[in-house]
């Protein structure tokens, strides 16, 4: 790529006297009549000037249009005329010694910080420059809104061409993975912590549900583990409640509410009949289920079990979370939902039916 800042000069050249032979040829009869040393003394003057007008240009424009993107790992054994070849051979600069020049004109070897970065041919010398001395690394970001399941947020991953949803869900029922997180249930459900997440091209799944396994951990510790302890609330049961208090609440409000009913059908060995359970793994709730989906006999489903299901059937937010340390005090066994997204909530069969016929037929 060098040998063409020798053709331009040479190109140049040819253009000028071309264009100006009048011009050109008197300068020959000059130069004819001169000494050598001012013939040499010219010539290096004009090489000057030709050479800082191109390695202006080289700073102030792009070498491309941005059509050419590449992600690159700059490990911290790299330097900076490895790290310009490599920007050269992908076609993102035009000059591998000159962006190394201006690297060294700007006392940026030791400055330049390790990690994955996304360039493009669009970028300027000295933008590229920049995002290497700042460490601006190329970072994967999503959020994982409250209530995904798994099953959602593997898709959501595989939507964004993070990871396949098969290898997602792979890592979420390993059970060596399981171990290592010590998490007493067949799956990692209910324990990734909704939230916004960013990680670095290259990080495998399983990294991934450490680490968002990990926020969950931290949250829980600092915010809600005393209380649960002083409740006598196993951690399962309480992710697992939240989780479906979460897929069924649409008002905020009415969180602590369904908690209530919950508790109380417990207390007095009712199936909890959650409809969300009944499509658990199946597809995700979006607000009715069939009476093929309430027949359907599955370890989740609350209409065919008593009980809590074996695990959480979501990842709850941390609303939902406190609904079920610290539930309303109510007479309810049962709710149903209205057409606005709130629920009517009974204490008796006869009066659920009554809110049944008003608000579904």
């Amino acid at each position: 790529m060098d040998n063409q800042i020798l053709y331009k000069y040479i190109s140049m050249l040819r253009v000028f006297k071309e264009r100006f032979p009048s011009i050109a040829s008197l300068l020959s009869k000059y130069a004819a009549q001169v000494k050598p040393w001012m013939v040499v003394l010219f010539a290096l003057l004009t090489f000057l000037v030709l050479s800082l007008s191109f390695y202006r240009h080289f700073l102030a424009s792009p070498y491309g249009k941005g059509r050419i993107v590449k992600v690159f790992d700059f490990s911290s054994g790299y330097t900076m005329k490895k790290i310009s070849k490599e920007l050269e051979k992908s076609r993102i600069i035009g000059s591998a010694t000159l962006f190394s020049l201006y690297a060294r004109i700007q006392k940026a070897d030791e400055k330049v910080q390790a990690g994955t970065y996304r360039l493009t041919d669009g970028m300027s010398p000295p933008e590229i420059l920049a995002k290497l001395i700042n460490g601006d690394v190329y970072e994967v970001r999503f959020v994982v809104p409250e209530g995904y399941s798994i099953y959602q947020i593997g898709e959501l991953l595989d939507n964004r061409k993070i990871f396949s949803k098969e290898s997602f869900l792979r890592q979420c029922y390993n059970p060596a993975l399981l171990q290592e997180l010590n998490i007493p249930s067949k799956s990692v459900e209910g324990y990734l912590l909704p939230r916004t997440y960013t990680i670095k091209p290259g990080t495998d799944a399983a990294i991934l549900i450490k680490e968002m396994v990990a926020q969950f951990r931290s949250t829980y510790a600092l915010k809600y583990a005393n209380q649960a302890k002083s409740l006598g609330l196993p951690e399962l049961k309480i992710l697992t409640l939240a989780s479906m208090i979460e897929k069924e609440a649409v008002v905020p409000a009415e969180r602590p509410l369904i908690a209530s009913v919950f508790f109380n059908r417990l207390k007095k060995n009712m199936p909890l009949q959650s409809d969300p359970t009944a499509v658990y793994g199946i597809r995700a709730f979006a607000g009715k289920i069939s009476k093929k989906d309430i027949l359907r006999e599955t370890p989740y489903n609350t209409y065919s079990i008593n009980g809590l299901p074996p695990g959480p059937i979501g990842n709850p937010g941390e609303d939902s979370i406190k609904a079920v340390l610290s539930p309303a005090q109510t007479p309810y066994l049962y709710f149903v939902a209205r057409k606005d997204g709130t629920h009517h909530f009974s204490a008796t069969l006869e009066e659920h039916n009554r809110a049944v016929e008003k608000y579904l037929k």
